[in-house]
């Protein structure tokens, strides 16, 4: 019995895309990973005691300037208003690229593989046994009529309601 290598394409186990050897793979990730992380908590400390200490301890660290303390307010109230005017910019950039629901691409696109016209149907051609018919997109139309039923057959349904 033949074992498939663990990175072969036809086993349902190999990572895709392969990984590299290990010992060819770099740290230095991890090591930015750590000193963002350090430097993260080490500003947010130093942001923390700034905010919080008073003036004369400050001054006795050997510090004789320092930004006013309405900044510890400000900076993060302009950050959320900074996040928070992100959120709404990327929104409204959505909504504006977003075409109408009339327009065609709300249904279709370029990529859309319908059947030449004329002839037979081509969708009839799966109901036939043993056929391998062609792939395509089905239409909305179709669609809505296997859903919903035809207008007719609606409006049938509908008059004959007590």
């Amino acid at each position: 019995m033949v074992e498939k290598d663990p990175t072969s394409p036809v086993s349902p186990l190999a990572p895709f895309p392969p990984l590299p050897p290990t010992e060819s793979r770099s740290r230095a990730p991890e090591f930015y990973g750590f000193v963002a992380w350090t430097s993260t908590y080490l500003l947010f400390c130093l942001y923390l005691l700034w905010a919080l200490l008073p003036d004369e301890y400050i001054i006795c660290l050997g510090i004789s300037w320092f930004p006013n303390r309405e900044w510890a307010i400000l900076l993060p109230a302009y950050s959320m208003v900074l996040v928070l005017l992100t959120y709404f910019t990327y929104f409204a950039l959505a909504l504006s690229g977003t075409p109408p629901f009339s327009d065609i691409s709300t249904i279709t696109d370029s990529r859309a593989h319908l059947p030449p016209g004329g002839g037979e149907n081509p969708y009839f051609a799966h109901a036939r046994p043993n056929s391998v018919s062609q792939m395509y997109d089905i239409p909305i139309g179709m669609v809505n009529r296997v859903i919903y039923g035809s207008r007719r057959n609606r409006a049938v349904q509908e008059s004959a309601r007590p």
